[in-house]
């Protein structure tokens, strides 16, 4: 619930060395840090804080764009600036200054301070930072936006039966919307609405192959793509990738399908170069197999312009495979498929008689959101959102010392590459309050090394930093 305007006691000083702006961000913090200002309280308007100050306007809005850039406030269109609901807790000022000494780790340091092990909730177990891959920003969704596409779809008749292949009208906004997004140059007849990337592969399992045939998944590669061929008695097939991403000369004979994630590895991170895909679509046509492109998190990206999907390249033989997982809601279950129409008539076929097609109902609230243009809105939000944590993931493992970062050119997730027990590593950072992923379970086989997988998109910027400054404390104080 939003709460009115507070008013604090501010000041702003000219004799003082530190910046006006620079001196008001302080007190707003320390306010925030304090309990002072809470979570969903709104701050003065730029304007008339300003006037209360003596100060000029722009000083007011630099202090608030640097709060914001910390995660502190955030702004509601038409409404203001309040402190925001993803602001840490406030922490024990007696501990704030307190830091680890070198190799003792945080079980020693028993602090309280905002990088320390966090207080024990109810039960004893201590309270969550989760840094898990896969979790995208739900708070982040415009909830007026949310609301009218849900409106829209409630004025949708119940159907009597279902379109397998997905309502058209969500098609043809799909072939719009994926055109300016992904460079995917396809109809309506060509796209097939699914309730998920994993139920798209499970279809294409179910038509396009037998029990025993071979379908390669990258190695280390997405685990859920393997199970679900395994579950349709598909001999899963290993194939290794390096720092760009799949090795296309190394790829096993046999093969009738392949999985792959080519514009940002799962969980690597490697960016597939031109030479690479080209190499892997005459591939495809050589064997008369199917590359299956999961792009996963496309749409994220931050220091290079993307490629366009490898489905464009050649449309023959790459099914493409994308979903509103990571760009809204696992919650929302919607996914599309772009294949060959005969293709296309096939799989809707097996939907129908596995009684797998989509929600209508979700159907129409998505479309909604593409119509609108809601859903670039959003995506464009989340893209700067997301860069900012990245960022403070790249500024904490800066020095090198805990390790090396993989993939933190796009996505939600980078890999902190160790020569520590991954495993290990992240059970202890799961005592100290952070929860983690490791390269164990992205592998077939035993793992080579080690590497924790940090994900960026489900904690708050301030949660983020905490988050990876633990994990940092924990190498630094391991490192033997």
């Amino acid at each position: 619930m939003e709460r009115g305007t507070v008013e604090l006691p501010l000041t702003a000083s000219r004799d003082r060395s530190a910046s006006l702006a620079a001196q008001l961000a302080v007190q707003l913090r320390a306010a925030m840090m304090e309990g002072r200002l809470t979570r969903g309280e709104r701050l003065p308007a730029t304007r008339a804080l300003a006037a209360e100050l003596g100060v000029s306007r722009t000083v007011v809005k630099g202090a608030y764009a640097q709060l914001f850039a910390e995660g502190w406030i955030e702004g509601r269109h038409g409404s203001g600036t309040y402190v925001a609901e993803s602001a840490s807790a406030p922490q024990a000022p007696a501990a704030a200054g307190k830091q680890l000494s070198p190799g003792r780790g945080l079980a020693a340091a028993g602090t309280t301070g905002p990088y320390a092990q966090p207080a024990p909730a109810a039960g004893g177990a201590p309270p969550l930072v989760d840094l898990r891959p896969g979790i995208p920003w739900t708070a982040g969704i415009d909830r007026a936006a949310w609301r009218r596409a849900w409106r829209s779809a409630s004025f949708q008749p119940p159907g009597t039966a279902a379109d397998l292949a997905g309502i058209r009208e969500l098609r043809a906004g799909l072939t719009a919307y994926l055109r300016r997004a992904r460079g995917i140059q396809c109809t309506p007849g060509q796209i097939l609405v699914t309730s998920g990337v994993a139920a798209g592969l499970s279809l294409l399992a179910a038509t396009v192959l037998r029990p025993g045939d071979r379908a390669g998944v990258e190695e280390p590669g997405y685990p859920i793509a393997r199970a679900v061929l395994a579950a349709h008695g598909v001999q899963v097939v290993p194939c290794p990738v390096d720092a760009d991403g799949l090795i296309v000369s190394d790829l096993p004979a046999g093969l009738k399908l392949l999985y792959t994630t080519p514009a940002h590895q799962y969980p690597l991170g490697g960016r597939l170069p031109i030479v690479r895909r080209q190499a892997l679509t005459a591939w495809a046509r050589t064997q008369g197999a199917i590359i299956v492109e999961d792009d996963y998190d496309g749409e994220f990206r931050y220091d290079v312009a993307p490629l366009p999907a490898l489905s464009g390249l050649d449309p023959e033989v790459v099914v493409y495979l994308g979903s509103a997982t990571k760009t809204l809601t696992p919650a929302l279950r919607l996914g599309w498929l772009v294949a060959p129409p005969p293709l296309i008539t096939r799989l809707a076929e097996a939907a129908g008689q596995l009684g797998a097609w989509a929600a209508e109902p979700a159907q129409h609230a998505i479309l909604t959101l593409i119509t609108t243009g809601d859903l670039e809105r959003h995506i464009r939000r989340m893209r700067h959102e997301y860069a900012r944590r990245r960022a403070a993931v790249t500024k904490a493992f800066a020095d090198g010392t805990a390790g090396r970062l993989l993939g933190d050119q796009a996505g939600l997730h980078v890999v902190l590459q160790t020569r520590h027990e991954a495993d290990a590593l992240a059970a202890t950072a799961r005592r100290h309050g952070v929860a983690v992923g490791t390269l164990t379970r992205f592998h077939a086989n035993p793992v080579p090394s080690g590497g924790l997988v940090i994900g960026y998109g489900g904690a708050s910027l301030p949660d983020v930093a905490r988050g990876c400054h633990i994990l940092h404390q924990i190498l630094s104080g391991t490192t033997r």
